[in-house]
């Protein structure tokens, strides 16, 4: 998840409900290029922009919002290449990434029209005081389910490394519980940094977690060259784990379908979710202009692919359709390569959740306490009850595939389609793109597309939990 999200929000004025503070300047002035120069409409003042110079350069928000995108989906999509193909696969991917670039230039499109850079306050500018609340409780909602998948990885994966370290088997020894395990992480780790006011420093965490996310692709690929096929090897978690229905011959499916197809999706829609973070990251960019911002994200969407890819594909040519949701469970726990990358997974996951919960803590404060001076005792609770929540979900649900399905079904095409869409049609006025323009149509259908979207996938999922074939390949 996205560090700059803490950074670039903490750039608003919490008191800031879609006015802007003085001494804003014209956009055609300051901001040329932002946005085809089009008159405004009689009786509309230019839109006009928060006083703030960027000062982050092209390079450095290319990798702030790759971070942004980067997030622990990219642990599942070897699992989701096993339930549709090698070439499928490739194609889905290409096409979220296209789909998520457009849901940019939607995004970028709309505040350059209004001048506003806040995904809530484009809410409540396109639909009044319930789009403020609505797209307040979308963003939480993935954060959530954003820091549920990092703990859901540290429950998983911290048993197996400390029983590496003591050579002892974690299922045994009740201090090695993973359910345990979170709870003394959250509370000894994760706690104390969520309750600091302001998070600056675990900015750096930022190229921790890209340095590791790499680290952790380079090892997949150099496994898959060491192991050949794992199938068969007695040191992974093949052997250990795999329901005989599955078929675990070393042969890469290059189309497929089945049950478990209608995860894949979502959990590739998860994995390029970095929409909020988007706009504070334009805050912040140096020379800011639409086509600029618009660079940015599609260098950084292209990255983003390019990882993906290699990560599943080598991963699924390793394991094959024996692959589990979250793959770092697949390797031998005494590896030491992997010990290694599982190690900092687990440092990276642990120090971006309190960077998570923040945007989570100031929504809700915006929300429920608008006009409230900062209160201790409130910042503590908020603290104190999300990761109580997120405990709870975690250590009752029984796979991160779960999680990953649940909001890429939910949050994630809310974000990348629903949301800009809605956005474009209510924002840009008639006497710029008219209703039946090309523009506009597009964004109707691309809106539509994700409520399909978010339809089938949820209903698939829920048909699988009716018919109990949910906790196939799980943990």
């Amino acid at each position: 998840m996205a560090i700059s999200s803490a950074e670039g929000m903490e750039l608003q004025d919490p008191k800031m409900n879609g006015a802007l503070p003085g001494g804003a300047v014209d956009y055609r002035q300051e901001h040329e290029g932002f946005l085809p120069s089009h008159s405004p409409s009689p009786g509309r003042k230019p839109a006009q922009f928060m006083d703030f110079e960027g000062k982050t350069s092209f390079g450095m928000s290319v990798f702030n919002l790759s971070n942004a995108i980067m997030g622990s989906g990219i642990l599942g999509l070897a699992y989701a290449m096993a339930h549709t193909g090698v070439l499928f696969f490739l194609a889905l991917l290409l096409c979220i990434a296209l789909l998520s670039s457009y849901s940019i230039h939607l995004l970028l499109t709309c505040a350059g029209v209004v001048g506003i850079r806040a995904y809530e306050q484009l809410g409540q500018r396109a639909l009044g005081p319930v789009g403020k609340v609505v797209v307040a409780a979308v963003i939480c909602l993935h954060n959530v389910g954003a820091m549920s998948s990092y703990l859901f990885i540290i429950k998983s994966e911290l048993p197996l490394v400390i029983g590496t370290f003591l050579d002892m088997d974690p299922e045994g020894d009740w201090f090695l519980k993973g359910n345990l395990l979170i709870i003394i992480v959250s509370v000894l780790i994760i706690l104390p940094l969520a309750l600091m006011r302001h998070l600056g420093y675990l900015g750096y965490t930022s190229g921790l977690s890209l340095t590791c996310m790499l680290f952790f692709l380079i090892s997949v690929i150099y496994k898959k060259f060491q192991l050949g096929c794992a199938i068969g090897h007695n040191e992974t978690a093949v052997e250990r784990k795999s329901p005989p229905s599955l078929n675990t011959s070393c042969e890469a499916q290059m189309f497929t379908a089945d049950s478990q197809m209608f995860y894949t999706v979502p959990i590739m829609a998860f994995a390029f979710v970095c929409h909020p973070e988007v706009l504070p990251i334009y805050t912040e960019l140096c020379r800011p202009s639409k086509r600029r911002m618009q660079a940015v994200a599609n260098v950084s969407i292209g990255a983003m692919f390019c990882m993906y890819a290699l990560t599943a594909t080598f991963g699924y040519l390793t394991f094959y359709s024996s692959v589990e949701a979250e793959m770092l469970h697949m390797y031998s726990q005494q590896d030491l390569l992997i010990l290694c990358v599982r190690l900092a997974v687990l440092l990276a996951v642990t120090l971006t959740v309190p960077v998570v919960l923040f945007p989570i803590r100031r929504a809700l404060q915006q929300l429920l306490f608008p006009s409230k001076a900062f209160s201790w005792p409130r910042h503590v609770a908020i603290a104190l009850i999300l990761l109580v929540l997120v405990n709870v979900l975690v250590i009752c649900v029984p796979t991160i595939r779960d999680i990953f399905g649940v909001i890429g079904s939910t949050s994630a095409p809310s974000l990348i389609f629903i949301l800009p869409s809605v956005f474009y049609l209510r924002i840009v006025p008639s006497e710029v793109e008219p209703l039946y323009s090309w523009p506009k149509i597009q964004a109707l259908c691309f809106g539509i597309l994700g409520v399909l979207f978010m339809a089938i996938s949820l209903g698939f999922m829920f048909a699988n939990w009716a018919t109990g074939q949910s906790h196939v390949s799980g943990h």
